[in-house]
């Protein structure tokens, strides 16, 4: 590990050097990278010399028991060094956990699909709070909301929403809420107060550019209709509305929040070419079936992820065993608690298989 961390310390100090340089300035593309790499670097290089100056620390005090005969020095040299040692732990522990294999697309945008699941009218009410709860975590880290599509229910529930969250490092929070979310509540449609459980599964998949997912345009067919739902003085009386069908894969896509026929493809594009790339991941997750199982819950749509119980007031994640009775404040965006737990948790995972290794 230190070899690589030494490794690290030289790579920062030749990024430096070359952007330095004027032909790096004059290629941007090259100056761009350059400077990805110095920033994802900068971390390991910082608690790197962190926990090279705890260690010097512990050999300076080693050092100061040894010589000293003073008693009062030698019980302060103690207590440094107890510091030291302690400080060195945790920053080793730390520097492994930045050295863990970085997820390609955690810096990605994200498009989340939330739908309806099985309860009916409640269970597309509930996927409405989820959009809520999801846009409310967007704002609270200043990232932004695009919708794509909406299909309503006639009471404020949705079947189905599909929209973009832009902002640096979405991918690597919100990849966790990929699942089945159920709620156990008595549903405002319920008039003998029972409670029932109604589920929504919502499905995490970071946006994909070009380079990533190439798209034969003569695999796709496109129809036009017009929008339905609210809308503006021209969203309901032109033909603006979007169908995508990917004749290979029959996916189906169906954009209608804008105005512009050539805006909703636009988005249809984008959502056809993160569902293709998401299939991919599938697949390759799947053939690496073993490192999978190293991580907590990175995107199976069948499995239960958590539980929302109204009569309780509580949200249960059930992968990583967390319970918290801040209901209201998680369905107002307030994630950062669970989704925390939830990072520590797979980092944990993934240092144990490493170690085994």
């Amino acid at each position: 590990m230190f070899d690589k961390l030494e490794e690290i310390v030289r790579r920062q100090q030749e990024i430096v050097n070359e952007l330095n340089e004027p032909s790096v300035v004059n290629d941007q593309a090259r100056f761009r990278k350059l400077m990805k790499e110095q920033t994802d670097l900068a971390p390991i290089v910082e608690k790197y010399l962190e926990y090279k100056e705890a260690k010097a620390g512990i050999e300076d005090s080693l050092a100061m028991l040894e010589e000293e005969s003073d008693e009062e020095l030698k019980e302060l040299a103690k207590e440094e060094l107890n510091d030291c040692k302690e400080r060195a732990s945790v920053l080793e522990q730390e520097i492994r956990i930045l050295l863990l294999p970085k997820d390609p697309n955690d810096d990605k945008n994200v498009i989340v699909e939330i739908r309806g699941g099985a309860g009916g009218d409640e269970a597309a009410l509930f996927a409405a709070e989820l959009y809520r709860m999801y846009c409310r975590y967007a704002e609270r880290n200043r990232w932004k909301v695009d919708l794509m599509n909406l299909n309503e229910n006639g009471i404020g529930g949705f079947k189905e929403v599909i929209f973009m969250i832009n902002g640096q490092g979405a991918y690597s929070k919100l990849k966790y809420e990929s699942g089945v979310h159920r709620v156990q509540r008595i549903p405002v449609t319920e008039s003998g107060g029972r409670i029932h459980t109604s589920t929504a599964t919502v499905a995490i998949m970071p946006e994909a550019e070009e380079v990533d997912v190439q798209i034969d345009m003569n695999d796709c067919r496109f129809d036009v209709f017009r929008a339905s739902g609210n809308g503006g003085q021209c969203v309901n009386t032109t033909d603006s509305a979007v169908r995508l069908t990917h004749i290979p894969t029959g996916i189906v896509i169906s954009c209608q929040d804008e105005k512009s026929q050539l805006k909703n493809k636009d988005k249809a594009l984008k959502v056809l070419r993160s569902r293709l790339y998401d299939l991919e991941q599938q697949k390759a997750h799947d053939a690496e079936a073993e490192a999978r199982r190293s991580q907590v819950g990175s995107g199976d749509r069948s499995e239960k992820i958590r539980t929302y119980n109204f009569p309780q007031g509580r949200v249960t994640d059930h992968r990583i065993k967390f319970t918290s009775h801040r209901l209201e404040e998680i369905l107002d965006g307030d994630l950062f608690e669970i989704i925390d737990n939830i990072i520590g948790a797979d980092q944990a995972a993934k240092l144990a298989k490493m170690n085994e290794n």
